[in-house]
C-alpha cells in the first residue's frame, strides 16, 4: 500500500493539496473521503472538481446522495454523500457499480457506510483537524 501525508494550514493551500492528491492518485479515478463532519471533505472535493475542469456548481449531495457534474470535455464527474444510507442495499438500488466502474471521476463522502462495495483501485483520503490545520493522509 502506498501512502502520503501532508498538512493544509490555510484555504490558500488547497491548490497545492489538490495537486498532491491528483499526482498521488495517478491512474485512480475513485476517491473515498474519510473524516468527521465539518473537517472539510466537501471543500476539498470542490477544489478537486475545479482542478479537473468541472464547470458546474459543486455542493454536497447530502439529500440527493449523488450529484453529477460535467467537466470541460463534457465528461461526467460523480460526487456521492452516503451519510444518510442506513444499509448497503441502498447503494445497490442507486446503481453504484455503474458510477464506480464508469472510468469517470467519483468522489465519495462517508464511504464507511458502503466499505465492502468500494472498488480495489481507489484512493482513500483521510482528513483530520488538529489545531485548525487539516492533516491529510492518502492511501492506495
Amino acid at each position: 500500500m502506498k501512502e502520503i501525508q501532508f498538512e493544509i494550514r490555510s484555504i490558500e493551500m488547497l491548490g497545492l493539496a489538490v495537486d498532491q492528491i491528483l499526482g498521488f492518485a495517478s491512474d485512480c479515478k475513485v476517491f473515498a473521503f474519510y473524516g468527521e463532519m465539518g473537517v472539510g471533505k466537501t471543500t476539498l472535493i470542490k477544489s478537486l472538481c475545479k482542478k479537473i475542469g468541472v464547470l458546474d456548481y459543486v455542493c454536497s449531495p447530502t439529500y440527493t446522495i449523488v450529484n453529477e457534474y460535467q467537466d470541460h470535455n463534457w465528461k461526467p464527474v460523480y460526487h456521492f454523500d452516503f451519510y444518510r444510507l442506513k444499509q448497503e442495499q441502498e447503494a445497490f438500488d442507486l446503481g453504484y457499480e455503474e458510477y464506480f466502474y464508469s472510468g469517470n471521476f467519483c468522489f465519495i463522502e462517508w464511504p464507511e457506510r458502503i466499505e465492502s462495495l468500494l472498488p480495489e483501485n481507489i484512493v482513500k483520503v483521510f482528513l483530520m483537524n488538529k489545531n485548525n490545520t487539516r492533516i491529510v493522509n492518502c492511501k492506495k
